[in-house]
């Protein structure tokens, strides 16, 4: 098992490498400039490349901008607001979406997994026929359109929640937001473990550990849960990357200093340095979030280690 995580830590690290000189390279072709001098003289123009070091090759200005990353600094902001440390604006942004996106995450889990839970077991009944409903709104509808309704009822009508995200306030204020993102990974989650629980449940397996005595508790949790929770990490993986790298239009709608914003305004003003910062942030977060889903599946199924170990 060590040997396999070491072997993808490697390939991860070779991964965003190769991200980072994608993006330096697609940027190289973006049409304008991050400084909208484009009805400037030549001469003023080429100083302000030369002084940014925007003049020189693109695999100098690649290595260069690696060997600075690997210090943790990622350059200044071009036009957003100029001159400064993208850590700086990262120290402001970051927290808050990944903060917003665990709370969204923990709780889309938790109760998809007890809604997908209690409509497996009493399947045919009134709890399966609320949690098909749920999935199928939770999935039919976008974020933003919870977020709405729950920033007109709970927020403006009933006041039982702020409508705008208070930074002195953190987790009270992003009540509403948190819930509106874990929507889609409640019915998610909860259609993934009524599936995957019917189908354990009747199965030859499931049969076989009830004739060795096993019921009751310790057969639906250490048998049928167990199994089932390997597809189901699976599928939370990119909605957990999703999560915690903000949503654009439910941080506008309550207001919230995210990151996501923060790369929609990058990409408008063409600066470099923000996109290329954030596009590594969303990269290695994923591929971290997808190695420690591997190790997690050695863990669930020791069939999966095993084999792991054998490679």
């Amino acid at each position: 098992m060590a040997k396999y995580i070491a072997k993808r830590s490697a390939l991860a690290v070779a991964t965003l490498i190769a991200i980072i000189l994608l993006l330096f390279l697609l940027l190289e072709l973006m049409p304008g400039s991050p400084f909208n001098i484009d009805k400037v003289p030549f001469d003023t123009r080429a100083m302000i490349m030369e002084h940014y070091g925007l003049d020189r090759p693109v695999m100098e200005r690649f290595a260069k901008y690696l060997a600075n990353m690997l210090k943790g600094d990622f350059g200044i902001s071009y036009s957003l607001s100029k001159k400064t440390p993208i850590t700086a604006l990262l120290a402001i942004r970051l927290p808050v979406s990944i903060r917003l996106g665990v709370q969204a995450v923990l709780l889309g889990t938790i109760f998809g997994l007890a809604l997908g839970m209690a409509a497996a077991i009493w399947h045919g009944k009134a709890m399966d026929t609320i949690a098909t409903v749920v999935s199928v709104l939770g999935v039919s509808l976008p974020s933003y359109v919870f977020a709405l309704t729950l920033s007109y009822f709970a927020g403006f009508r009933f006041q039982l929640a702020p409508m705008l995200y208070q930074a002195s306030s953190p987790i009270y204020s992003s009540v509403l937001p948190t819930i509106s993102l874990s929507m889609f990974t409640i019915a998610t989650v909860a259609r993934f473990t009524r599936t995957e629980l019917l189908e354990i449940l009747g199965s030859d397996y499931m049969l076989f550990a009830e004739s060795k005595g096993i019921s009751g508790a310790a057969l639906f949790f250490r048998h049928a849960l167990r199994n089932a929770l390997i597809p189901i990490i699976t599928v939370l993986a990119p909605l957990i990357v999703a999560l915690m790298t903000g949503s654009l239009v439910v941080e506008r709608i309550f207001s919230i200093p995210g990151i996501g914003s923060l790369l929609v305004s990058a990409i408008q003003a063409n600066d470099y340095n923000v996109i290329i910062a954030l596009s590594f942030i969303y990269s290695a977060m994923y591929i971290f979030i997808m190695l420690v889903l591997d190790i997690l599946y050695g863990i669930i199924d020791p069939r999966i280690r095993i084999t792991k170990e054998g490679e």
